[in-house]
Formats: C-alpha cells, sequence, structure tokens
C-alpha cells in the first residue's frame, strides 16, 4: 500500500505553535491510518524498536530490536539511531547523529511513520473531533481516546506508569539478626522469621537437612535451648503395629545438657488429639520408678506441636527451656505450631519430589533396557511385494490376542516379526519374553517355561518364576516349538487353552495372562503325520499363521539390507565404507543365501571389518558353497514328485544343469565353476560342447 510521507492534515501549522517542548506526542500511523498516540515524558528515554522491551514497539521486519531511541536535551527533544540495520528517516534524511525534533517531522522507520507533535488541540482542530480524558493531561495517568472522523479511526494516549519503588531482593528473606533499635511489632518479627523459613525449607533435599534447618529458625524466633525434630516410624508389613514409635530425625541443645527426648505422656497426647501443648515445671521420666521420688525437674517449660497434614500426624516438634527467666510463652507456642505445618508441607514435597525422581529414573532403566532389547532391529527392512505382505499381516495380527505361528527358513528374522507383532499390539507396554526351545534339555525346558520350587531337583536351591509368569500380561515367543517334546506339548497346550498351571515341584495353581506366538522352521504338518507333534497342539497353534520368505525369494531386497547393515557396522567400528561395487552388488543379489538374512548380515560385518578400500568388492564377500535347505521347503532340489517324471539323458541333465547355474550367477563363469565344483577351462570346454549362449534380455 502506498501513502504519502507527509504530516497528518492534523498536524499543519503546528511549528507555529508556541508550546513548551517539555510537553510532546508522537502520533504513529500503521498503514493508511494513524492509530496510537505517544505522550512523551520529559524523565524518560523513548526506546523504538521490534523487541516487546521496547517502549514503543513497531511490528516491521526492517526495523531493528533495538531501532532507535528519543530523550529530552536542553529542553528539546532530541532522536538518535543505535546502529539499526536500515536506518532512521526523518526530514528525507537518513540519521547519521543526533537529530533535533521541530514540531510537525516525521519520523519513517521501515514502512511505519511517527508524527512528532507538541499540541493535541492544535493538532486537531476539527469540531467533529471528540477528545475523552480520564483526567486531564496534567494530572495523573490518563488515557485520551480521539475520535478522527477524517480517516475513521481511533487514537489513544498512553500515559506512561509512575513506578515509586523497585527492589530485586525481600528483605524478609535476609537471615540477619532483628535491628534492636526497630520497633517492629513480635508477630511482625515472627511473621517474617516463618517466611523466611518456609523459603528454605522448600529448598531442602534431604529429610536430615530440612529438620535442622526448622530448628534454626525455632530457635532463632523463641526462647528454646533445647529440641528436636521427631517422625513417626512405621512398619513395612502393618502399619499400625509401630505407629507410636518416633525417631529422632534432628535434634539441638544451646544448654550445658545434651537433648532429653519427649515424654511418653506428651508424644502420646499431641499424637492422638493433633494439637500443640505446652507444659511447665516437665520432670524426668527415669526418676518417677517410685512412689517416693517425685522426680527431677528437667525444664522449665515444654512446647510439643504436631507434624500433621491432611489430618495425618506425620511426628511432632519438641522444644524445651531450661532457664525459669527465659520461658516459651503461648506466642512462642503458636510460632512453633506454624513451624510444624511448615515442616509436614516441605516433607510432603519432597516426598513426592523423590518419588517422582524415582519413578523417572525407573522409565530411563525401561526406556534404555527396552532399546537394548529393540535395538535398531525394531524395524522390518525391505520393501518388495513379499515383505509388504508380511507386514500387513503383522498389523492383521497385532490387535487380537490370538495365537500367532510364525513360519520360514532359518535366519529369516522370525523372532523380528514377533517383536514387530508384541510392540504394535495393545501389549506393547507389558514385556516380552523369548524362549529358545531347541536349546533345552526336556527338565529344562519345563523348569524354564513353569518355573520350580525351592528343592523340585538337584540344584534348585531357590524359586524361579518361569517364562510364563514373567510375561504376565505381555507376549512369551517359542522358537522352534517343533523341538519340544511330547511331555511338554501335552502341558503346554493345557496352559494355552486357559487353565492354571503349577511350577515344577509345586502345588499353588498359577493363572496368567499371556499371548503366545510359536515360530518354527520344521513341516510341522509331517510332524504330525509322523507322530513327532500332537495333532491338538498344532490346531491350537495354527490359528494365524505368518510366513516369513527365504531370502533368495525376495532378491530385491538383498541390496537394501546389505546396505543398512553396512550403515550399522560403519557406526558401530567407526569406518567410513561408501558402500559396494557393483560387482559385489550383482554377486549378492544372485547368490542363494542359504543362512538367509543373517548370513548376509555376518558377511556384511566381517567386510566391514577387513576391507582395506572405501568400498566393499567381490574379493571381499565371503559366500559359502552350501545347498539352500529349509525344513519348511523342500531341500532336494532334484526330488522328483509322483507323476512328473521326465525322462532324460545324463547329457542333457548336465546340460540343464549347468546352463541353470550360469543363469543364476549372472553368467560369472568363475563363480559357476566355483559352484560346480569344476575348473574354470572344463566349464568352457562344456559351454563349447553343449553350445551354451547367456540368453538374458540386454
Amino acid at each position: 500500500m502506498e501513502y504519502d510521507d507527509r504530516a497528518p492534515p492534523f498536524l499543519a501549522g503546528s511549528a507555529e505553535v508556541d508550546a513548551s517542548p517539555m510537553i510532546a506526542y508522537l502520533v504513529i500511523r500503521e498503514g493508511s491510518k494513524w492509530t496510537d498516540v505517544i505522550r512523551l515524558v520529559p524523565e524518560e528515554t523513548v526506546t523504538i524498536g521490534r523487541a516487546p522491551t521496547n517502549k514503543i514497539v513497531i511490528q516491521d521486519e526492517r526495523c531493528s530490536r533495538t531501532h532507535a531511541e528519543m530523550f529530552l536535551a536542553q529542553g528539546n527533544w532530541v532522536i538518535r539511531d543505535l546502529d539499526s540495520r536500515n536506518g532512521t528517516i526523518v526530514a528525507d534524511q537518513r540519521l547519521n547523529s543526533d537529530y533535533m525534533l521541530q514540531p510537525g517531522d516525521i519520523i519513517r522507520i521501515g514502512n511505519s511513520h511517527l508524527a512528532y507533535v507538541h499540541d493535541l488541540a492544535q493538532a486537531f482542530p476539527d469540531s467533529s473531533t471528540l477528545l475523552r480524558r480520564a483526567e486531564t493531561m496534567e494530572g495523573a495517568s490518563s488515557d485520551v481516546a480521539i475520535d478522527m472522523s477524517d480517516n475513521e479511526s481511533v487514537l489513544e494516549v498512553y500515559e506512561p506508569t509512575n513506578i515509586t519503588h523497585r527492589t530485586g531482593h525481600s528483605r524478609f528473606l535476609d537471615s540477619a539478626e532483628q535491628d534492636p533499635t526497630l520497633t517492629t511489632p513480635k508477630v511482625g518479627r515472627a511473621a517474617a522469621k516463618l517466611c523466611r523459613l518456609a523459603f528454605e525449607l522448600a529448598k531442602s533435599t534431604d529429610l536430615s537437612s530440612l529438620s535442622h534447618l526448622a530448628l534454626d529458625g525455632l530457635f532463632e524466633g523463641t526462647h528454646a535451648d533445647a529440641g528436636a525434630v521427631l517422625l513417626r516410624k512405621y512398619s513395612s508389613v502393618n502399619k499400625q503395629d509401630q505407629q507410636d514409635v518416633l525417631d529422632v530425625i534432628a535434634s539441638r541443645s544451646d544448654s550445658s545438657h545434651s537433648y532429653h527426648r519427649v515424654s511418653q505422656f506428651l508424644a502420646s497426647t499431641v499424637l492422638r488429639e493433633g494439637q500443640a501443648v505446652l507444659a511447665r515445671n516437665v520432670m524426668d521420666d527415669s526418676q518417677l520408678g517410685s512412689r517416693d521420688s517425685k522426680g527431677d525437674i528437667l525444664a522449665a517449660s515444654v512446647i510439643c506441636a504436631p507434624v500433621r497434614r491432611d489430618g495425618r500426624v506425620l511426628g511432632v516438634v519438641h522444644l524445651y527451656s531450661t532457664d525459669a527467666e527465659r520461658s516459651l510463652d503461648p506466642d512462642d507456642l503458636e510460632f512453633t505450631l506454624a513451624v510444624a505445618d511448615t515442616v509436614a508441607v516441605a516433607i510432603e514435597n519432597l516426598s513426592r519430589r523423590q518419588e517422582l525422581a524415582e519413578n523417572l529414573d525407573q522409565v530411563r532403566d525401561e526406556n534404555v533396557q527396552l532399546r537394548e532389547r529393540l535395538g535398531v532391529q525394531s524395524e522390518l527392512v525391505g520393501s518388495s511385494s513379499m515383505m509388504m505382505q508380511v507386514a500387513q499381516e503383522i498389523a492383521r495380527a497385532a490387535p487380537s490376542r490370538v495365537t500367532v505361528l510364525i513360519r520360514g527358513e532359518s535366519g529369516v528374522g522370525k523372532e523380528l516379526v514377533a517383536r514387530a507383532v508384541h510392540f504394535s499390539s495393545p501389549r506393547r507396554n507389558g514385556p516380552f519374553v523369548c524362549l529358545n526351545c531347541a536349546a533345552l534339555s526336556e527338565s529344562l525346558l519345563e523348569s524354564e517355561l513353569f518355573g520350580h520350587e525351592k528343592g523340585a531337583f538337584t540344584g534348585a536351591t531357590a524359586r524361579k518364576i518361569g517364562k510364563f509368569e514373567a510375561a504376565h500380561r505381555g507376549t512369551l515367543m517359542l522358537d522352534e516349538i517343533g523341538e519340544m517334546s511330547s511331555s511338554i506339548q501335552a502341558k503346554f497346550l493345557r496352559v494355552l487353552e486357559g487353565h492354571p498351571f503349577e511350577r515344577v515341584g509345586g502345588s499353588e495353581a498359577i493363572h496368567v495372562n499371556v499371548r503366545v506366538i510359536a515360530a518354527t522352521n520344521r513341516d510341522l504338518e509331517r510332524d504330525v503325520a509322523d507322530g513327532r507333534f500332537r495333532r491338538d497342539l498344532y490346531f491350537r497353534l495354527h490359528v494365524l499363521e505368518i510366513v516369513v520368505p527365504a531370502l533368495r525369494k525376495r532378491p530385491e531386497d538383498i541390496p537394501e539390507l546389505a546396505d543398512f547393515f553396512l550403515q550399522w557396522f560403519n557406526a558401530e567400528t567407526g569406518r567410513k565404507i561408501r558402500g559396494f561395487t557393483p560387482a559385489a552388488v550383482r554377486a549378492m543379489t544372485s547368490y542363494r543365501w542359504p543362512g538367509n538374512v543373517r548370513e548376509l548380515k555376518n558377511v556384511v560385518e566381517r567386510a566391514v571389518v577387513l576391507v582395506r578400500g572405501n568400498t566393499i568388492d567381490v574379493e571381499d564377500l565371503t559366500l559359502t558353497t552350501l545347498k539352500t535347505a529349509g525344513d519348511t521347503e523342500s531341500s532336494d532340489p532334484l526330488r522328483i514328485k509322483p507323476g512328473e517324471y521326465n525322462p532324460l539323458s545324463l547329457a542333457d541333465l548336465e546340460r540343464d544343469h549347468i546352463l541353470a547355474t550360469l543363469n543364476s550367477t549372472g553368467w560369472n563363469k568363475s563363480r559357476s565353476a566355483s559352484i560346480l565344483g569344476i575348473e574354470r577351462s572344463t566349464l568352457d570346454r562344456k559351454i563349447r560342447r553343449y553350445d551354451l549362449t547367456d540368453q538374458r534380455p540386454r
């Protein structure tokens, strides 16, 4: 929006006005309208800028945070540019030094205009102008709203607030002794001491320092020369057992005798009634053992006040004076009770802070354990259609609580899929427990699953919680479920059906809420037919099935996985391997990977450790000649199914096998010869003999 830089009409002729320069105004224009009016006070320097701490704030990108300042010098208002980025312009000139303002001057800062004027009456001569004043301009602060008919805007004059006192520190928090020359009432001095003490108690970090601070404040505000803070001691078994047992948290004595504990009578009275008491001529309980003895007077006066919070008495504050000339009085009683209530609040706040700190430490430990347990393996790596299907099956299986059976060859990442199911399910906050059934004998497997009691067998020196109990409200993954013995299968099936179980050597029925995820690389159907796996357990496990494909069936994921492991081991070892050569990528893609993802991970790790250059080549990859095998798939590539026999000569069989090997290696003759177990020259002769050609599309 464009508008002229001339003064507004209401400023015309204002230069001739003989007004006192002590009273001046800035009229601010935003856009095309003149809006605010700021009164300039001689005693104050007016700063102008974009920062909210300025007297005049201008929301303009071309305005610096602290752009300019105005001040009164020798009876005239002067403006000074504060080394702003875009400068300050007055009378079409950029300021390089201080400028003495004249009525009618227009100050330009960015796109904002500020008009300097002495007299608002001369500035608004129009009869339609309406001035509404809360007070006169010469009086205290007033707000003036001005209705301008020419631009239909309202101007407000903001009078400055008259600040009378400033302080950065309260004298009520000073620990200095009271000036004896002051005539402050005792109640006022006690209130100041209580305020100061509450401030110090709030900063305490432990119960002992809090109690000592409270005693110091009590000795300062009363006539006591001995005392202590005592808190109730609760039993961890029954909170009613020892509720009247008091522990001395802190004690102090300024007399010639050490602190003497509060009498049982006074303590019981205060704990029972919850009121502070003042007593005179208290005798030593230790001298009251006989009827003839009246005992020795221990203290001239005693105060016992309850430390109470939310209707509970946490303990007592015990004070006494041994000097009869400085006896404790009712004012001391009230002050002690106020301190005791303040101590109760401080104790509660301290307890809450400690509880929050403990909870925070526990959460941090759980997060660390979770990160260690998941690590970078918490993501499924791979963008092939098969892996997308696996991800969809995980998403469908996670919300329910039914049993999941994960199948796949060894090393494909069945445990990783199980973790993904668990941490995508409503049980994500519960434990995830994994157990390999093939790694334990039958007796040890039963103990690991269901736990055992002390003395159940030789070596059972203590009770042990089984995996089922450890996974309560979480997920239990049983890897290699096909290796479980028949007797364990029967007990395991009963637990899956929701029945309770007993620990080995125990008789207590244990109920758990556990979701089971089973994994296997065996052909369970064949095991069921052969009688090695229970039929009813098979049907109980076979509710939701997720088949993880072998790595050779998804070769498009191999480069992505290899790069993922490369970055992982780069970060772990501190090396900076840039990547794989094209030949290495072709070799990994054409390789059959009998060990699946586990083998790929180990191959990349070895290459990162031993490679000498910045890239990994074919020579850096250690690939075996093992055949691919999986219990869930046929491990014999030449296995012939009934009805599919096709008679072939040995020469035709050799020709087809050599051609298939060459195609699988991308016609890498050296690798093909290594797989076939023959020399490179022998392979060349057979290629010529059978007239084999590379028929791959170019």
